[in-house]
């Protein structure tokens, strides 16, 4: 029955409700046993009694104090008497009808309510006052006691049952609105769940107490990074079915001319069975691509750690592309900083990092131009540098560069395609392996520059790395 969050929260509400009026209760209760009020006034009945045998002493037509105290004694029935200055019974209005009441003497701790007991416990109320002959005036009267039952059925249980019942009453609104509150902001997150994964599902509205909108918000982002790996994944298999596709049909078309005596001669036939080498070739490379994108994404990838000289590694790649820049006519230098640390990372890896943006860059930069690799030391990081004196990256086109199958090549060089666009996506992964990073900065008609910033304390494990 209250298996729901709402009834549970509506159920702690009004059990919360209940108990704070039953400790109202209970506090009016013992108020009631203690009966303040009444003990006030019957002291102030004692003071008043008090003060007219004092006048009647002192009056014109005066009279004794025994006297006076017999009167009121009889008019106003209490207990009237006199102590002398050492506190000794001098006079007692009650004398032979009651026990002996002694001198109230004062204590260290008063209690609220002038109170003294008889030689047989009985507790008097009781008022003192100090005359001109140094005796002692004393009004007493008995503690008034009244019955409980009868007080708490006629006086205090029908209002607390009025008063409960309307409080309760309002209490169980209010508890059933702020339930409602909590709860009807997480029902929409339960029914967005339930839809999910749908691509057409829409974020939640932020509402209810602060923890319930950061539950809210932390679930519209899930289900934003939810579509966006949906999206992800059908462009994946999108774009990896249209680059599978272009050649497979070279290389089934190739075939099928070898096959039917189309290509009738030996320069057809050496032209089909290039174009099927070249390719297969290319489908192999993005197998390879795709296979090596897995295992950096699963955290499975053979990362070995082992101290690497930068300036050796960037040396060896330029040298690497000494021919192609040539044909290029492109120079290619190298500019590392003195006393550069070594850096404990993969270098067979940071080399296919790097091969990969200087071959992008000699692709991209025109006759005469130049491409530089640097490296420096900077907070504990080495930033090592590739840039270009190409066209430059268009900006809305830098935000996807990292993106797989993703190409910009319309923009740097007039729309010739190169490579599958996974080239970039491997090198984040790669660098991201080695707990760094990689940003491009580019401008239209200056060029284009890939930082790399890896960690100088990297790991020194020889082993298989996996990133979580």
């Amino acid at each position: 029955m209250f298996s729901s969050l709402r009834s549970r929260l509506w159920l702690s509400y009004a059990l919360l409700i209940v108990t704070a009026l039953g400790i109202v209760a209970v506090v009016l209760l013992l108020s009631l046993l203690r009966n303040p009020i009444l003990y006030r006034q019957t002291t102030e009945r004692l003071k008043a009694v008090q003060t007219v045998v004092m006048d009647r002493e002192n009056g014109p037509q005066s009279q004794s104090i025994s006297v006076a105290a017999q009167k009121a004694s009889r008019t106003f029935d209490v207990r009237v008497l006199l102590f002398s200055k050492d506190k000794q019974l001098i006079l007692d209005t009650y004398s032979g009808q009651e026990v002996s009441l002694p001198f109230p003497e004062k204590k260290v701790i008063q209690r609220a309510t002038p109170l003294v007991r008889d030689e047989n416990g009985a507790a008097w109320l009781y008022s003192t006052e100090k005359l001109s002959d140094n005796t002692y005036l004393v009004v007493a009267s008995p503690r008034p006691r009244i019955s409980i039952v009868n007080l708490f059925a006629d006086d205090f249980l029908p209002l607390i049952l009025q008063s409960g019942s309307i409080a309760l009453l309002l209490s169980l609104v209010v508890a059933f609105l702020f339930a409602r509150w909590i709860a009807d902001p997480l029902q929409r997150v339960v029914a967005a769940a339930r839809a999910m994964p749908s691509a057409e599902i829409k974020p939640v509205e932020s509402l209810g107490p602060h923890e319930v909108q950061e539950l809210t918000r932390a679930f519209n982002s899930m289900i934003e990074r939810t579509q966006a790996s949906q999206k992800s994944q059908r462009d994946f298999v999108a774009n990896v079915s249209h680059e599978l596709k272009t050649p497979l049909t070279s290389v089934q078309g190739f075939a099928q001319a070898i096959l039917d005596g189309t290509a009738d001669n030996e320069e057809a036939r050496q032209q089909a069975a290039q174009v099927i080498f070249n390719e297969s070739g290319r489908m192999h490379r993005m197998v390879l691509d795709l296979l090596d994108l897995a295992r950096l994404d699963a955290g499975t990838a053979d990362i070995t750690m082992s101290p690497v000289n930068m300036s050796a590694l960037l040396n060896a790649v330029r040298e690497k592309f000494t021919p192609q820049s040539q044909k290029a006519g492109v120079e290619v230098k190298v500019e590392v900083a003195p006393n550069l640390p070594s850096l404990t990372a993969d270098g067979d890896r940071l080399a296919q990092v790097f091969t990969n943006l200087v071959d992008n860059a000699l692709k991209f930069t025109p006759s005469g131009g130049v491409v530089s690799l640097s490296a420096s030391a900077v907070n504990g990081e080495m930033r090592v540098s590739v840039s270009d004196t190409g066209p430059g990256i268009p900006l809305e086109a830098q935000a996807h560069i990292f993106d797989r199958f993703y190409q910009a090549d319309s923009s740097r060089k007039g729309g010739e395609k190169h490579g599958a666009g996974l080239g970039l996506a491997i090198a984040q992964e790669i660098v991201q392996a080695h707990g760094g990073k990689i940003s491009v900065h580019s401008r239209l008609g200056e060029g284009t520059s890939f930082d790399v910033f890896l960690p100088l304390m990297g790991k020194s494990a020889t082993t298989i790395v996996r990133r979580k």
